[in-house]
């Protein structure tokens, strides 16, 4: 007798069996009880979710020979509930929309709708993978889909709704079917194992639930590939050298090495696992995974339900949290992806692998945007100072932009501003407003270009107010985060101690003074952003321009 897998064996047969999908399990009970089914139902999600499963139960359910109406029990012994598990009743017709894709085989389906079922009360089209269809065989669809005949009814199943024509998905009753839990792909598969008689290793039904990556299909060709190898117990070790992955403490030490920047003993645990057989696309595929788990224990802690982990693994992943911070995961797992794509069509996918490990691994001999910005003065001889901590700091944060910053770029440039003579109060201020600007911007010109979208409205007690327009209030709320520095430039610029606050409001525009070059035109704008040092630049960093100010130069 020939064998059969266990995604068939174990094939779900009434809506309680279900594994994952409960809410529309019940949603299609309750249309039964109550006489709602409808005309047709279209079944969304990723492969291996129960689409075509639900689609055969619910036949059976409207067609069990042995009810006197549809039932949600279906007996599974009449020669209906039978003949549709096994795909050959007469009135369930299963239609594979990938190999009839014609307007031919549409009118067909509809010439033969309208003869009623032989023996079941119902005449089924179950169509499987119905986006495959053309657009004119959709088209011939469209007017027994809207008005069939009181015997037929439609179920569609597909993985990409987004191609079903709109016209046709009105028409339907809409499920959509999520991934399933690893927590419940792991319950069955303990079930079936145990029904099967097999010993097997518990921390192994945690990395199959990993793998199935949310399919019980995948799971359970997983686990039939397994058992195929005649080896028991069913191990952690058997499922890594079927699939050609790398064990886990390969990786622990290769990161291990990557976080403590440790390049030689990383390249020599990269070239073992590459001697064993495994190949650059295993290798990124297994390192995204576990950075994504790494990144993932640094946000939300080791008992997080995002972590599909065994004990021990949780335990490495925890000293191996210590050696990384979380923009350092986030770069690496997103130039991993960008490398994934690279080294499919390359012939130095073990080079661009070696370079891109090696980047990461160096990393902290790199300095960072948001590191020169914090500094009150930058030389050459800190320019080459490495960071202290392992971080990707050569990367823009967001964190940078709350960050002081009062020289930049020019070590000549003077290290305090020049003073502007006023008195203490609101017209003296006013009336110098533009010199003090021109005096901040030689100091600080990351500064300036938010104080001079702002007036002085009012100086009472020491405490100025800058009064923003509405169009600058991205200006206002970035002045709000640096208060304190930009009080002490204003301080050092006229020589009075004063607090700033900042309020939005109506500003004409010739109260609004501003120093040359904090600003510039939009035609100057465009010469900037069209300059192809700046694009590649903008790309590079996956940036984009909030404001553009003249720096050392009148425009």
């Amino acid at each position: 007798m020939a064998y059969t897998v266990l995604a068939r064996r174990y094939r779900s047969q009434t809506f309680d069996d279900v594994v994952g999908q409960d809410a529309l399990a019940q949603t299609l009970k309750n249309a039964i009880q109550t006489g709602r089914v409808a005309h047709a139902y279209l079944f969304t999600g990723t492969r291996g979710v129960g689409k075509t499963t639900m689609a055969r139960i619910l036949a059976k359910a409207l067609n069990c020979l042995k009810a006197d109406g549809p039932t949600t029990q279906p007996c599974l012994k009449c020669d209906s509930c039978v003949s549709i598990n096994t795909g050959d009743d007469i009135d369930v017709i299963e239609i594979d929309g990938a190999s009839n894709t014609g307007v031919d085989d549409v009118r067909q389906l509809r010439q033969n709708a309208i003869y009623r079922p032989a023996r079941a009360r119902y005449k089924i089209y179950i169509i499987d993978e119905v986006h495959m269809l053309s657009t004119q065989a959709f088209n011939a669809l469209l007017k027994i889909l809207e008005e069939p005949p009181e015997h037929v009814k439609f179920i569609f199943a597909t993985t990409e709704p987004n191609k079903v024509l709109p016209t046709i998905q009105s028409r339907c009753q809409r499920f959509d079917f999520h991934s399933i839990r690893p927590a419940d792909i792991a319950k069955q598969l303990e079930f079936i194992l145990t029904q099967e008689k097999i010993a097997y290793e518990k921390d192994l039904i945690i990395h199959l639930s990993r793998l199935a990556n949310g399919s019980m299909r995948d799971a359970l060709s997983l686990t039939d590939q397994l058992i195929s190898a005649g080896v028991e117990p069913l191990t952690v070790e058997l499922l890594r050298q079927l699939l050609g992955q790398s064990g886990q403490e390969n990786l622990s030490s290769l990161l291990g090495h990557m976080g403590t920047s440790q390049a030689p003993a990383a390249l020599d645990c990269l070239g073992r696992m590459l001697t064993k057989g495994q190949s650059p696309s295993q290798i990124v595929d297994s390192l995204i995974d576990v950075m994504r788990d790494l990144m993932i224990l640094k946000i939300t802690g080791a008992d997080s339900e995002l972590l599909i982990l065994t004990d021990q693994e949780k335990q490495q992943m925890v000293r191996l949290a210590e050696s990384f911070d979380v923009p350092a995961l986030i770069y690496g797992i997103t130039a991993l992806e960008r490398l994934r794509w690279t080294i499919r069509n390359s012939e130095s996918a073990r080079a661009l692998l070696e370079a891109t490990l090696l980047r990461f691994t160096l990393s902290e001999h790199f300095i960072g945007i948001d590191q020169l910005l914090s500094r009150p003065a930058l030389g050459k001889a800190q320019v080459a100072s490495p960071v202290k901590k392992k971080s990707i700091e050569s990367l823009p944060q967001a964190s940078s932009v709350n960050r002081s910053s009062d020289t930049l770029f020019e070590d000549n440039r003077p290290a305090t501003p020049a003073h502007v003579d006023i008195e203490a109060n609101l017209e003296s201020l006013q009336a110098g407003w533009s010199a003090i600007l021109e005096a901040v911007k030689q100091a600080s010109p990351a500064n300036v270009g938010f104080l001079a979208a702002g007036i002085p409205s009012s100086f009472s007690n020491g405490v100025v107010t800058l009064l923003f327009p509405a169009s600058a209030e991205f200006a206002r709320k970035m002045s709000e985060t640096r208060a304190g520095v930009l009080a002490e430039m204003l301080a050092s610029v006229t020589g009075i101690d004063l607090q700033l606050r900042f309020e939005t409001g109506q500003v004409s525009q010739a109260a609004a003074p501003r120093p040359k070059g904090a600003r510039t035109s939009h035609k100057q704008n465009q010469e900037v952003l069209d300059d192809p040092a700046v694009r590649t630049l903008l790309v590079g960093l996956n940036a984009s321009v909030t404001q553009i100010e003249a720096i050392g130069q009148d425009l």
